[in-house]
């Protein structure tokens, strides 16, 4: 059973990149498709409102997370409650027994290769317009800062996934699907290439949301200079207008992954809902339809015969495999966390208010000692507090608490786990709640922290159940703001919305420092500790 969770976790990687999900649907409706899907399609709700009036097949999207939606269909408990799935890729997923034997007709609908993106000035100064470039150019101009970028987590989406399978794959140059000898093997040149990486995040949209705000100056987070990320959000952020300067898109010589986009009738689907899945897909695979699923999404048509628009500047691209085993695929994420890509630095500030007592106080226990490894779930496993990684757990009431740090080794890393698994447990829940002098605190704590070690991905965690009663207020904060120094301005506060925190005031605090809001109000906390991961 073991092995088989383990092929089940390595397949839902590839899943997709969504955010939290909606409540699971009735009971079908005559002409009425369910389709569990990663929310990046939500934009194509356009197109699927035209479907529904060409074909009379409704869609009822629940979007879902990457690996609670893969997860889902491994176990069965898509069963009855959707008809269909709808992922960017079902490579893995064809692959594991639990999963395959639930998926029926699977249709692609459009495609989406994982490519570079650089600002126009940057991709003239490197001297790569209208040249071509491989992967391990990339990676060597990486490794000298040359350039920096920003890439979605791996363990959460499928564009990060993507793109550390490509450029590894490419890196390995043996032509078949890499495996764990050869990763071994690139793991210098794959340092080389994420140390230039300076934004990370758990979603494809939030990325190009967060380098646009960057790059127009709306985010005091540090801008980079492009982004990894599918071709068709790198045409969309150039077709907003949005940005100063446009990306210029650069195709590796040595290939890329592409997502397909298959829309995947369940096995267990009735009559009627089959019947939906044909007429649906056959109408999204119309020239016509094709056509505007490419000039509406930017994402490529897979229909013989429909044109690509002129924004694709690479019409014929090498597609690169992905890894062949489940090792490979371990192999190659516990690498990239653990020794390739640059540690952490995440202080939390935790609320132990007296409000917390209780359940509450429990969930955030819990929420903790998951990431100590205490969580041996699917989503767990990749999510836990990582090799290299420094934490410091600031806990507040009436006041700021003491702050404690760790460092999680990368050779036996028990010990460390062990004691941020026990200072979990001795929290404890009284007083008052001082969130803003605490968050004043937190940033305090880290300037020392970053002076000594800058080369870190460093963020703040900031979850209370409450609305501020003590100490400074949030006006307090934002005028005091303006006198942090700028490296410590650069550092971005994920808010969690938990109990009756103030959703408005942790809004307003995630969006001055270039965080963002996670909400725990109506799923565990657990849940949502584990998503920030993807942005740390």
């Amino acid at each position: 059973m073991r092995k088989v969770l383990a092929l089940v976790l390595s397949a839902l990687l590839v899943a997709g990149c969504s955010d939290s999900s909606s409540a699971p649907l009735g009971d079908p409706e005559p002409g009425t498709l369910r389709i569990l899907a990663g929310s990046e399609l939500a934009d194509m709700q356009p197109e699927l409102d035209e479907a529904a009036r060409a074909t009379g097949v409704t869609v009822k999207f629940t979007f879902t997370g990457t690996l609670e939606g893969a997860e889902a269909l491994a176990n069965g408990s898509v069963d009855g409650k959707y008809d269909a799935v709808w992922f960017s890729s079902n490579r893995y997923l064809a692959g594991i027994p639990e999963a395959a034997k639930r998926l029926g007709n699977q249709v692609k609908i459009m495609s989406s290769p994982v490519v570079l993106g650089l600002a126009s000035s940057v991709v003239q100064r490197l001297g790569w317009a209208g040249k071509p470039v491989s992967w391990g150019e990339i990676a060597a101009q990486a490794g000298k800062k040359a350039f920096s970028y920003g890439m979605t987590d791996p363990s959460a989406s499928n564009s990060g996934f993507s793109a550390l399978v490509g450029v590894a794959s490419a890196l390995a140059g043996a032509g078949n699907a890499i495996d764990a000898r050869q990763i071994a093997a690139v793991t210098p040149q794959l340092t080389q290439f994420f140390s230039a990486q300076a934004l990370s995040s758990g979603s494809s949209g939030w990325l190009s949301d967060a380098y646009t705000r960057r790059a127009t100056g709306q985010d005091p987070g540090q801008k980079v200079d492009g982004l990894i990320n599918y071709e068709s959000v790198l045409l969309s952020a150039n077709a907003s207008g949005k940005l100063p300067e446009p990306l210029t898109l650069v195709y590796p010589s040595d290939g890329v992954v592409t997502a397909d986009y298959p829309l995947s009738l369940l096995a267990s689907a009735g009559d009627d809902a089959r019947s939906a899945h044909q007429r649906l897909s056959d109408y999204l695979r119309t020239p016509d339809v094709q056509k505007k699923i490419m000039d509406t999404t930017q994402r490529r048509p897979v229909v013989p015969g429909v044109a690509l628009g002129p924004q694709f500047t690479a019409r014929d691209l090498v597609e690169l495999p992905f890894p062949a085993t489940q090792q490979a695929v371990d192999a190659l994420l516990q690498a990239y966390f653990d020794k390739i890509r640059r540690p952490s630095r995440t202080l939390y500030v935790l609320d132990t208010s007296g409000s917390m007592a209780g359940d509450r106080i429990d969930s955030l226990k819990t929420a903790l000692a998951g990431l100590t490894g205490a969580d041996d779930s699917l989503t767990g496993r990749f999510r836990r507090f990582r090799s290299r990684e420094e934490v410091t757990m600031l806990p507040f009431s009436t006041s700021p608490g003491r702050p404690q740090t760790f460092t999680v080794p990368e050779q036996n890393p028990a010990a460390v786990l062990g004691q941020l698994k026990a200072f979990a447990e001795g929290l404890t829940a009284r007083g008052g709640t001082a969130i803003y002098d605490s968050l004043s605190e937190a940033y305090r704590v880290l300037e020392p922290l970053a002076a000594r070690d800058p080369d870190r991905f460093t963020s703040i965690v900031l979850m209370t159940d409450g609305e501020n009663a003590n100490g400074s207020s949030l006006a307090g904060f934002q005028a005091s703001f303006g006198s942090v120094p700028p490296a410590m301005k650069q550092v971005p506060v994920f808010t969690v919305l938990f109990g009756e925190g103030s959703s408005d005031e942790l809004t307003q605090v995630a969006t001055m420092t270039g965080g963002k809001v996670f909400d725990a109000r109506k799923v565990q906390l657990s849940d949502v500790f584990q998503e920030i991961r993807g942005y740390q």
